[in-house]
């Protein structure tokens, strides 16, 4: 049982009451405990001017789903958007309410308290990505 593929998994793609598509506890997790342990992809670095010729749609891909730092010139990205991980669908909490999740230096996701079965799981984006600019 110890080598099946769900060994370390801890949550699940669902419909989101938040927005689209969230990230679902499918058993409890345990205050601290590293979300996504095998989740251990680079992250690839892409210049924002990179995406200027880019369509509309297309650009979407780098707002919604990648890492924005350095005042929105520098994007960090999945090796392939065809090869998203379970993490790049967390959204944030509703307003008023906390992040059960939180991102380490290292872009490791770990829950920030007990999560019960069935929960939605949120992190504050602010904490490791800045917010989308626009223009590129």
């Amino acid at each position: 049982m110890k080598n099946l593929p769900h060994r370390n998994s801890y949550t699940r793609l669902r419909p989101s009451k938040i927005d689209g598509v969230g990230v679902f506890a499918i058993r409890k997790i345990k205050k601290g405990t590293s979300i996504f342990p095998d989740d251990d992809q680079p992250i690839k670095w892409v210049k924002a001017k990179q995406l200027r010729s880019l369509s509309p749609e297309i650009r979407k891909l780098y707002d919604d789903f990648c890492i924005i730092k350095k005042g929105g010139k520098k994007y960090g990205c999945p090796k392939s958007f065809n090869q998203m991980t379970i993490s790049w669908y967390l959204n944030e909490p509703l307003s008023k309410q906390k992040p059960n999740v939180g991102c380490r230096n290292d872009y490791t996701f770990y829950a920030l308290r007990d999560i019960a079965v069935g929960e939605e799981l949120t992190v504050d984006y602010n904490t490791f990505s800045e917010r989308p600019v626009t223009g590129y």
